[in-house]
């Protein structure tokens, strides 16, 4: 019976290809966005993969991740230096290297247990697709709460298969483009098999998923909103006074929104006043003002404090008060607190102190009646929470507002990397989204993804759109995380049972294996 030829790559080559495939893997992202490389990063990742021993295949595993994270989050070494940009390429990479070891055993044992074309070109790439989903999912929670950045779907968000969020989320289509890919490599390395079938096979594959029609987008009635982006001095380090942030947005709402015009809404982005209008009798007097003149509620980011505990809030003001708030849930770990303070602080005590107060994670629902809108609230790192969107959605939000504040990562990639993560978001809820930043990327987001209206970076201006609110419940927000936990599981069973029937008794081709697995031990 034919099998996969026993294909591996000299540990040292290995190593360099995956050297190699991060910074081109990372190139499929925005600000370059070349989208089809997301197939050639991974292709290069599992072929270096392929055929390893344990310490080899983590070796390379190591490579890679640094490869890519170091480039593709490169950002966090703006203001803060090199060591929390390495702190956490390292962390992302040793993840990767334990799903390089997983994939390197997946490639090694199923086709040994299951050798027919069936095992080979459908359950092995499957696993593959699985294991890297699974690890995908492990780096996205833990720990404290996990860092998504980098999902090989966030590249994807201007791709013709971004629509396919609606259907499977962000991780189902993680797990579709790898799948994919690990078949494409499959086919070129099953020598057995006629060059025509291989195209065959490759070309139906890739037209069946393109093939899946976009999710219908069900019109609730529209809304006209506006979002202000102020270019304010909001970065950590900017020198500014108490209330510079609130006069910024002041001016730019009304140098860029006539009074005259009828609104829904008046939207200011995450962290948009340093004046708490709780607390602040003056910042009281802006808030009613705005909402009074154009006869609508202001929602704004506000650092609100209740007690002892201080939170990242956006608050709906009207009528002279606080109608809704919702208190930041999805906290960034060193960023907005230090979880284990005493812990960390005497490893980089300068970098810990720097930050002097820790925000409460929230717990109040993230979807707050705006008028006579349900608008789901989502601020910054919010968004790149699967569960967040899906409470939201299911909490009845009929659109998303997407406040960040993106002044402390300047004209790096992180602004359009984190817009790209909106911009998916939007179609996996079809719903629109108003993604309102201090200095930019601001957009506004229809439901099937394309831009309506948006601002230039590091400019002031408003975003005055009327949006077609959304209702309905995609397949992506009704099977929530199932999917990613079904195919992650799927990937890791297929996985265990191989270790279990190899270590049992023969495998089926067991005859055909010996002088490969011979081979094998010799190699590094």
């Amino acid at each position: 019976m034919p099998r996969t030829p026993d294909f591996h790559l000299p540990l040292w080559a290995a190593v360099v290809v995956a050297l190699g495939a991060g910074p081109i893997l990372d190139a499929a992202f925005p600000d370059k966005g070349v989208w089809p490389l997301a197939f050639v990063g991974v292709a290069l990742y599992l072929v270096a993969f392929a055929g390893r021993r344990i310490g080899g295949s983590f070796l390379v595993g190591l490579v890679g991740g640094l490869s890519f994270f170091l480039v593709h989050v490169q950002w966090t070494s703006l203001y803060l230096g090199a060591l929390p940009w390495v702190a956490l390429s390292t962390l992302e990479a040793l993840f990767f290297a334990v799903g390089a070891v997983l994939i390197t055993l997946a490639y090694r044992w199923v086709p040994r247990v299951w050798p027919s074309s069936v095992g080979r070109l459908v359950l092995l790439p499957v696993t593959v697709a699985g294991l890297w989903t699974a690890r995908e999912y492990a780096s996205g929670h833990w720990p404290y709460g996990g860092f998504s950045w980098g999902r090989v779907a966030e590249s994807q968000s201007e791709s013709p298969f971004a629509s396919l969020v609606a259907w499977v989320g962000i991780s189902g289509l993680s797990f579709l483009l790898v799948g994919v890919t690990a078949l494409l490599v499959q086919l070129v390395v099953e020598k057995p098999i006629l060059r025509r079938t291989r195209v065959l096979v490759a070309a139906t594959t890739v037209v069946a998923i393109l093939a899946i029609p976009a999710w219908p987008v069900q019109s609730a009635g529209t809304s006209t909103i506006a979002a202000v982006q102020g270019n304010g001095r909001a970065g950590y380090f900017d020198k500014r006074q108490y209330g510079d942030l609130t006069d910024a947005q002041v001016l730019a709402t009304y140098d860029g929104l006539s009074t005259s015009k009828k609104v829904d809404m008046i939207v200011w982005p995450e962290g948009a006043s340093d004046r708490d209008p709780t607390r602040d009798r003056y910042g009281t007097y802006v808030f009613d003002t705005i909402s009074k003149a154009y006869g609508a509620p202001l929602v704004s980011g506000v650092i609100t404090q209740r007690g002892k505990k201080i939170y990242n809030s956006s608050i709906v003001w009207s009528g002279g008060r606080v109608t809704a708030q919702y208190d930041k849930i999805h906290l960034v770990p060193f960023g907005e607190y230090v979880p284990d303070r005493s812990f960390w602080r005497p490893f980089a005590p300068s970098l810990v102190d720097l930050i002097a107060r820790d925000y409460t994670i929230g717990s109040k629902p993230n979807v707050l009646d705006v008028g006579r809108i349900r608008a789901g609230i989502s601020i910054c790192f919010d968004i790149v929470d699967d569960a967040l969107t899906t409470r939201m959605v299911r909490g009845g939000a009929q659109v998303i507002l997407a406040q960040t504040n993106n002044a402390d990562f300047g004209r790096t990639d992180e602004n359009t990397q984190q817009l790209a993560i909106a911009r998916l978001r939007a179609i996996e809820s079809s719903r629109p989204l108003v993604n309102i930043s201090t200095v930019g990327s601001s957009a506004v987001i229809a439901a099937d993804g394309s831009t309506v209206d948006e601002i230039p970076a590091y400019a002031p201006g408003v975003l005055e759109t009327t949006v077609t609110l959304g209702k309905g419940i995609t397949p992506a927000i009704a099977i929530g995380g199932a999917l990613e936990g079904l195919v992650s599981l799927f990937g890791l069973a297929v996985l265990a049972m191989a270790a279990i029937l190899l270590r049992t008794g023969p495998s089926p081709d067991s005859g055909q294996t010996k002088s490969a697995d011979i081979s094998r031990r010799s190699r590094r």
